[in-house]
């Protein structure tokens, strides 16, 4: 085995998948079901019987506000922090590359400027803590390692705000979206073609931040996906939208160290009419 892909037929797993079909490229994908991340014991067996060499880990507990609370809080410990650090001392074992994905969440958003790979991380919603862990073990434990975080992730593939929107169209008249949280959206394809660019041109190991170019309110981001539909978009603010997690009221990420390497990033606006060609 040469690639192996964690969380395979989640949203990213299968973008991923698609894009290795496509550049011919063998893998082995396993979801929970082939390979369970939480058992260190079998984790470990697994890499030392496969000995993978690219390990593209996209298995993750993305339920941002179940996250808060238990079963879910403990879910999200359990897969994001100690699956993590399970596959990351099996993949330091066989001597494997890791590719690990984070998000903008680890910011606490109180910085008017754009978040750097140096920024000191100040997670304030139990997701972003769990991501956090999971960077941290990924360097602590691994020699050959790619940590990207991106933000505002939306694809083919799974569910996420451009299908909620266009779903919602379709029975109302008039959505409020709120518009005083800042960020970056990310186009899954955009985020798989960097974590293989990453690879078959040997970028530097290390932390990188991955999103599609320039910025938008969640209100912006609504109203572009929304542009040809039948149905009035209004702004508000979220205190008027109460969430039981945190979110950044600005997490814009700067894409200096990733766009040094030569990737080519599109902006959002590019990549939602992309999307939307693709799904029309």
């Amino acid at each position: 085995m040469k690639t192996l892909i964690t969380g395979a037929n989640g949203q990213l797993g299968t973008e991923l998948r698609n894009l290795f079909d496509k550049n011919n490229i063998k893998y082995v994908a396993t979801d929970s079901k082939e390979l369970d991340i939480t058992n260190k014991e079998s984790v470990m067996e697994y890499f030392v019987e496969n000995s993978p060499k690219y390990v593209y880990h996209c298995a993750a507990y993305t339920a941002v506000d179940n996250a808060e609370e238990e079963p879910g809080k403990s879910i999200n410990q359990t897969v994001n922090v100690n699956g993590t650090e399970n596959i990351a001392e099996a993949a330091e074992k066989v001597g494997a590359t890791l590719i690990y994905i984070s998000t903008d969440y680890v910011f606490d958003g109180n910085n008017e400027e754009m978040y750097t790979e140096n920024d000191r991380p100040n997670p304030k919603n139990e997701y972003g803590r769990a991501k956090l862990e999971g960077e941290e073990a990924v360097a602590n434990i691994m020699s050959k390692y790619y940590i990207i975080r991106t933000s505002w992730v939306f694809g083919k593939y799974g569910k996420n705000f451009v299908y909620t929107m266009l779903n919602l169209a379709k029975t109302h008249n008039e959505l409020t979206v709120v518009n005083d949280q800042v960020g970056r959206p990310t186009w899954t394809k955009t985020l798989a073609d960097f974590m293989l660019y990453a690879v078959q041109n040997n970028i530097p190991y290390g932390l990188y931040q991955l999103s599609n170019d320039d910025e938008c309110s969640w209100y912006e981001f609504a109203s572009e996906i929304l542009k040809d539909a039948d149905v009035k978009v209004s702004p508000v603010t979220s205190k008027e939208f109460p969430q039981k997690a945190y979110r950044p009221k600005h997490s814009v990420m700067d894409l200096s160290k990733t766009k040094s390497t030569g990737f080519n990033i599109i902006s959002w606006k590019e990549a939602l009419s992309s999307f939307m060609a693709e799904i029309d």
